[in-house]
């Protein structure tokens, strides 16, 4: 049966022929009711307006607080926040026009990115507190965290950016095959998430000994809230890996791709609540500097991080 869809697409034998769909795919078109988006539903707008307000003061916060305390190592959160703004920006564009390529493109390539720069400034931030607390409360030392977890991490995101392609394109044809991509891609996010947990285990590791040992009595009370912030973006993060590991694995057309209230609040909650601590507990303000915490000496691996200090946290002989 031919006609048209209320908003004026026409249909043949009730369905939308492809050469329709591929101009749905770069052009703007109003959501059809029994006629799928790339998400499995239309996004919605107000969730994207929150998500990129939210975030977007968040980029703010940082970036504000990292010129502020020369922290420049903390540039990793205002840019992994940049990163979670663009991508909400694609859902709020899909909002208007659900069945736009380029706008499902453009937010599931950088919500999959953006999580990997929090990882590396909690790396980086366990690693200074290594070196602050000394070898005694870490079985690995800050050069080695950095180096293992950050190269897994591009790792996994190179093989995701790969799977992710390859579906995105086989998506876009007719009677196109998207399982080889999403295959890859659930490699990818596998490899993240079981990276991710074994800093979790190493993490669990540096609290245990810290504990036992009690090393914190040789700083001042304020790297507390820090540790405890650090400890709480880790569970957020590790929250939206589980979620993201299982959602791939039910592939495309799964109950929790389909499903946007779990989107919402266990990919963008936990990523603003992971990242948004630091807003109220920034290591420039919490992390003892030069001058500070450190009441005798401490012993660390003398060599490493000391690229990231700014001249104001640098020791003095």
């Amino acid at each position: 049966m031919d006609g048209k869809t209320p908003n004026g697409i026409p249909l043949v034998n009730g369905t939308i022929p492809f050469e329709v769909r591929q101009q749905m795919r770069t052009g703007c078109y109003e959501y059809i009711e029994g006629f799928g988006t790339p998400y499995g539903y239309p996004p919605s707008l107000a969730a994207g307006i929150v998500f990129l307000v939210l975030f977007g003061l968040t980029m703010v916060g940082q970036t504000i607080q990292m010129a502020w305390k020369r922290t420049w190592w903390c540039s990793v959160f205002a840019v992994g926040s940049l990163t979670e703004v663009i991508g909400w920006a694609g859902r709020t564009w899909s909002a208007k026009c659900p069945y736009n390529t380029n706008a499902f493109l453009m937010q599931i390539t950088t919500l999959i990115i953006a999580p990997t720069f929090y990882t590396a400034g909690v790396y980086v931030l366990l690693g200074r507190f290594i070196q602050l607390l000394g070898r005694d409360s870490s079985v690995l030392s800050p050069r080695v965290y950095l180096f293992v977890f950050v190269t897994c991490d591009v790792i996994s995101l190179v093989i995701q950016a790969i799977g992710g392609g390859m579906a995105s394109v086989a998506a876009a044809q007719e009677n196109g095959n998207t399982t080889p991509g999403t295959n890859i891609m659930v490699a990818g996010i596998i490899f993240q998430m079981a990276s991710i947990t074994v800093f979790v285990l190493c993490g669990a590791d540096f609290v245990r000994r810290t504990i036992r040992k009690n090393l914190l009595q040789s700083l001042k009370g304020t790297v507390v809230p820090l540790l405890g912030a650090m400890i709480f973006s880790v569970i957020c993060i590790y929250v939206r890996s589980i979620y993201r590991t299982i959602e791939l694995l039910q592939g495309w057309s799964g109950y929790l791709i389909t499903t946007e209230r779990y989107f919402i609040a266990l990919d963008g909650a936990m990523m603003v609540l992971a990242v948004a601590i630091f807003n109220f507990v920034h290591p420039g303000w919490f992390l003892p500097g030069a001058k500070s915490a450190v009441r005798g000496k401490v012993d660390g691996d003398a060599g490493s991080f000391t690229e990231l200090r700014s001249p104001r946290q640098t020791p003095r002989s």
